[in-house]
């Protein structure tokens, strides 16, 4: 199966132009073969010649399957045989990647392009991990998970992670329950060394913990639960069947099956789908689902070989970020399953794939995770030629060297309506950009915004798209702003040490000033804001980039810090408390101060989370005096 499955013979979907229609004149005029026979008695005379050409014939990834209907979702069964459903864990999985940390703003704007993009469910996070995370489902299950958005008015199911116990599930329906289609996605680990290691129980008492906890599930009135026997791709299979049986039995509506820790190879996945499917009782009762990790670089590849042998439910991230070397990643998946659906028996997804290259974007601005340049799909340079022979065959004829077209994804070379944004630009015009970008502020965002854009037009003479996403980023979907920078002034050179002055305003507005020095200007600044806020903290990452090309580009700055705020915060597949770390980004045309709002949006990351995370404490301990009384 999965030879056959990798090793066809490719066959291109692009193509921009085809060859002209021949005319009467020209079909008369029919070249003929050495051997005297025209093109078609050539075709009569050799069939496999006719298969050669329909073979070597280019169509563009949009045209290989007609766009069809998503089916009426019914959570534990999909009326179309052929029809995949995709679950993006993004904002779940996605954001474990260290750093990844984002604000609740960000989690909604991500979750507005998802519904546009067409996924069918949103992991939306682990709600039992901290205050914030729940408040974060919550609002995107208020929001998103009860506004129709295209032309089908879809409205995704809103899902939230849950270990396999009463509190998580209880904090994951509190979150979810507020969404037209609520799903609750419980876990426990089937594998004997987890079992063994890491739960420290027997297999039968997994089967009693999962049965009892879906069961609960569907009482609170849940009627979409998902489970996943953690660890599947190393679990024994006749234990695997059984445990599965009885989830169903419980009320399980869809069977996810991970392969947490990226341990198959394709054909193996594909095979433990097949196996579940043949020798699972009540199998037809529910959605089998897979969920694979890229520890060998295999994520997409397992997900194909497991929608191949059944799989009706892919789980995937945008970019395929994830814990470790992250997940499947869902541009990958879709466009292998657009581009060469002859080898997968039809199968097709609801995804709107002209917004891929905008919801990738997002990801990278909000998470803070950039892909390198040779990602698939998405990557700078996944619709670049250099080489020379590359060039002449692309001059010549675009098919012999993409299979997508960029336009497949929504990557357009120009804007569509030649509109270029500058100092003269007013505010019609800018809104219409963010628009154009899928972009949504409120009246009072956008003035903010609109200052800021001001201020950077009247030193650049254009300014970009990525020059509008990294000001938005960088003035409306920061968190929430505790200490605020107002001033900082730095000298640097060979005749001294670098110094800097830095002016915050506090909490309670009170504006305080500090200096110092540092090897370098930024270093300074960063010492000078740690004498203010005393916050212990450890800079783990720093990094900078121009947002375009030119001395007069924009300047993002990406760190991650950590610090002592781990009372609240739990792994979502450990349960283990951890020591969180915090990103934060900032822009300017000075890398000084876009340095200093970096460092500053990842302090109030972290200031803002110790805050919640105290008052959650506060509030637990008043209760448990409460009850004693």
């Amino acid at each position: 199966m999965a030879s056959s499955l990798f090793s066809s013979p490719a066959k291109p979907c692009y193509p921009t132009t085809r060859p002209p229609t021949p005319t009467l004149s020209s079909r008369a005029a029919a070249p003929r073969f050495a051997h005297g026979l025209s093109a078609a008695a050539a075709v009569k005379a050799s069939p496999s010649l006719h298969r050669l050409r329909a073979l070597a014939r280019p169509i563009r990834a949009s045209q290989q399957q007609p766009p069809r209907r998503r089916p009426e979702y019914i959570p534990n069964r999909i009326d179309d045989p052929n029809y995949v459903r995709i679950f993006d864990t993004t904002l779940r999985d996605g954001e474990q990647s260290p750093g990844a940390t984002m604000t609740s703003a960000e989690k909604l704007v991500i979750a507005r392009q998802l519904a546009r993009l067409g996924v069918d469910i949103i992991e939306a996070g682990f709600p039992a991990s901290s205050p914030d995370d729940l408040d974060a489902v919550r609002s995107i299950a208020i929001e998103v998970g009860n506004t129709p958005v295209g032309e089908e008015g879809h409205v995704p199911v809103i899902c939230g992670l849950s270990r396999c116990n009463k509190k998580d599930i209880d904090a994951a329906w509190e979150a979810v329950r507020h969404a037209r289609r609520p799903r609750i996605h419980t876990f426990i680990a089937t594998s004997e060394i987890h079992m063994q290691h890491k739960l420290r129980k027997t297999p039968e008492q997994v089967v009693a913990i999962a049965r009892e906890m879906v069961a609960y599930a569907r009482s609170l009135g849940c009627t979409d639960v998902e489970f996943s026997p953690e660890d599947a791709g190393r679990s024994n299979r006749e234990f695997l069947y059984h445990i599965l049986e009885e989830v169903i039995k419980a009320g399980a509506t869809t069977l996810n099956i991970p392969d947490t820790v990226g341990y198959n190879l394709p054909y193996e996945f594909g095979k433990l789908i097949a196996d579940i499917k043949a020798n699972t009782p009540g199998i037809e009762n529910a959605i089998i689902s897979t969920h694979c990790q890229n520890d060998l670089g295999l994520a997409t590849a397992n997900t194909l070989a497991g929608a191949r042998a059944g799989a009706r439910q892919l789980e995937v991230t945008i970019n395929g970020i994830g814990e470790r070397a992250g997940n499947a990643s869902l541009e990958e998946v879709v466009m292998a399953i657009k581009c060469r659906g002859e080898l997968l028996d039809g199968l097709y997804t609801g995804i709107n794939p002209q917004h891929i290259t905008l919801t990738s974007k997002m990801v990278q601005e909000h998470s803070g995770l950039l892909v390198q340049p040779h990602k698939a799909i998405v990557g700078a340079n996944a619709f670049a030629h250099e080489s020379g022979i590359h060039q002449d065959g692309m001059l010549k004829y675009k098919g012999t060297y993409e299979i997508i077209s960029p336009e497949d994804i929504g990557l357009t070379r120009a804007n569509e309506f030649g509109i270029v944004l500058g100092k003269l630009s007013g505010s019609h015009a800018v809104r219409s950009k963010l628009a154009e970008l899928g972009y949504e502020i409120s009246d009072k965002e956008f003035m903010d915004f609109f200052k800021r854009y001001k201020e950077v037009a009247e030193k650049k003479k254009r300014v970009t798209d990525e020059d509008i996403e990294a000001l938005l980023s960088d003035e409306i979907f920061q968190p929430k702003v505790i200490w605020s920078l107002a001033d900082v002034q730095a000298t640097c050179g060979t005749l001294g040490l670098s110094t800097a002055t830095v002016k915050l305003i506090a909490p309670d507005g009170e504006e305080k000033i500090e200096c110092s020095m540092g090897t370098g200007p930024v270093d300074a600044a960063y010492k000078a804001v740690d004498r203010i806020i005393q916050i212990p903290t450890v800079l783990r990452e720093y990094s900078m980039s121009s947002v375009t090309e030119g001395i007069d580009a924009i300047a993002t700055t990406r760190v991650v810090i950590t610090g002592d705020v781990s009372n609240n915060s739990k792994h979502a597949l450990t349960g283990q408390s951890f020591n969180r770390s915090f990103s934060g980004s900032g822009a300017s045309m000075d890398v000084v101060v876009s340095s200093v709002r970096a460092y500053m949006s990842a302090l109030n990351k972290m200031c803002s989370f110790a805050g919640i995370a105290k008052a959650s404490s506060e509030v637990h301990e008043s209760a448990s005096v409460q009850s004693k009384e």
